[in-house]
């Protein structure tokens, strides 16, 4: 009898205890179905399977010199900006530059005689150049055996400096030759231009045609045409020629 109660009493307490334990034991996680959450994972074990620390902040730029897309955004927010002062030095030297090279050639423009030259924009000074030397030239080219002392007056008139002695050694032969063969020269200008004109200096192309007439036993006449130039200078309000070049150098 008592070995009966004895074992109903130890399955009661087998079973409180197992009930016990049940009651304990925590419940089975349930299968994933559908598009359910999944179980979460720990914070700490996400940041290291992705690499990446938890704690860093993903604007900032690596400082070892990375070649990143950010690093390249760190590197040009770091790039040092030109200060003012520095950037007007800078203007001011161009500045003097530009300015003595302006000066430079200004002045070569000055100096240049062919920017001093005034002959296509001083048009009445330039018809009176050309008029008054044409004349010139006719008067002192042309010789007449019977009136020498004509051509002397006009090379009076007309010539000053050197070109009075070119003059005599261009028509040495004419004066030498004229009483015997009763010569007579004539020299009509054709056409003439104005190379330069500078203030009381000119300096012209001349074309002209001679014509040489012997009158003594037998009458000849020759023609002959010209080309020479000639400097001029400005004295009194007179155009007188100064110089003679026929070119035969």
């Amino acid at each position: 009898m008592s070995t009966t109660r004895h074992l109903v009493n130890r399955q009661r307490r087998l079973a409180t205890v197992a009930a016990a334990e049940r009651a304990a034991a925590p419940a089975p996680a349930r299968p994933r179905t559908g598009g359910g959450p999944g179980p979460e994972k720990p914070a700490g074990k996400d940041a290291a399977e992705d690499g990446t620390d938890p704690d860093e902040d993903p604007e900032e730029a690596p400082e070892d010199g990375g070649s990143g897309p950010e690093a390249k955004k760190s590197t040009a927010r770091r790039l040092p900006r030109p200060s003012l002062p520095a950037v007007l030095c800078v203007l001011t030297v161009l500045l003097g530059a530009f300015a003595a090279w302006a000066f430079t050639s200004a002045a070569s423009l000055r100096d240049d005689p062919g920017r001093q030259n005034t002959a296509l924009t001083d048009i009445s000074r330039t018809s009176e150049v050309k008029g008054q030397i044409t004349e010139a030239v006719g008067a002192v080219f042309s010789y007449d055996y019977a009136s020498p002392t004509k051509a002397e007056t006009a090379v009076t008139k007309y010539l000053t400096g050197k070109a009075v002695q070119q003059h005599a050694d261009m028509l040495a032969e004419v004066r030498a030759q004229a009483p015997k063969q009763k010569l007579v020269l004539t020299t009509t200008v054709t056409d003439s231009g104005v190379e330069m004109l500078d203030g009381d200096r000119a300096r012209l192309l001349i074309y002209a045609d001679q014509r040489n007439t012997r009158t003594g036993k037998s009458e000849e006449t020759t023609y002959a045409a010209a080309m020479f130039s000639v400097d001029a200078v400005r004295k009194g309000g007179t155009w007188r020629i100064s110089s003679i070049d026929t070119f035969t150098r």
